[in-house]
């Protein structure tokens, strides 16, 4: 029981500042129906703007799947992170030359993977590797994006 009084300060903490963060950005946190927009809206928009809307797609994916993570519902949650996964795969196909708000895309990926190491360390032994493969996507989903914004 000790052990996981830290655990709920902790998450309680990190979702009052999400909650902060979103409403100072003017946004709601993130719902399933709000992401599944987003998801057609990116998979439909020109190249230009795909690599920020999915970079937003994943931040939004996994603010939800914290979320979820620390309801109890660990289902929903790795379900969201193995789609975030597979979208920060499209990152990289999505990256051109002449990307419309690239360095945005890669501050809201660095975003993502800061929450990502949040979650690691109050996830249960069960569910690291799933939570380090996905920060290990999203980081080389922020690399690539970086790597994109230098060579401008």
């Amino acid at each position: 029981m000790r052990a996981r009084t830290p655990i709920v300060i902790l998450l309680t903490v990190n979702l009052s500042a999400a909650s902060v963060c979103a409403a100072q950005s003017g946004g709601s946190a993130p719902d399933q129906t709000a992401i599944a927009a987003l998801e057609a809206r990116a998979r439909q928009a020109p190249p230009r703007e795909r690599c920020f809307l999915y970079a937003r797609l994943i931040q939004q994916m996994t603010e939800l799947s914290i979320r979820q993570y620390t309801a109890g519902d660990v289902n929903k949650a790795t379900d969201l992170l193995k789609q975030v996964q597979q979208i920060a795969q499209e990152i990289h196909f999505s990256l051109a030359d002449n990307d419309k708000r690239l360095k945005s895309a890669e501050l809201l990926l660095n975003h993502t993977a800061f929450r990502l190491k949040e979650m690691l360390q109050f996830s249960s032994f069960e569910d690291r590797p799933l939570v380090e493969q996905t920060l290990t996507q999203v980081n080389q989903a922020q690399n690539a994006t970086m790597m994109q914004v230098f060579e401008k």
